[in-house]
């Protein structure tokens, strides 16, 4: 019974860290490509950001 038990909560803590590291990569897709718009339609000169 605790076999299962701790392999039921090992496949959930897996599962978890799986869907949360999949929302990361979304996040940071969403990021980059709202930098590049930003980049293009303001140009390399006027940004706004100051690096």
């Amino acid at each position: 019974m605790n076999l299962v038990l701790a392999v039921l909560i090992l496949a959930l803590l897996f599962g978890g860290l799986g869907f949360a590291v999949h929302a990361l990569w979304v996040i940071a897709v969403v990021l980059l490509v709202v930098w590049l718009l930003g980049f293009l339609l303001r140009g390399a000169e006027a940004s706004w950001y100051r690096w």
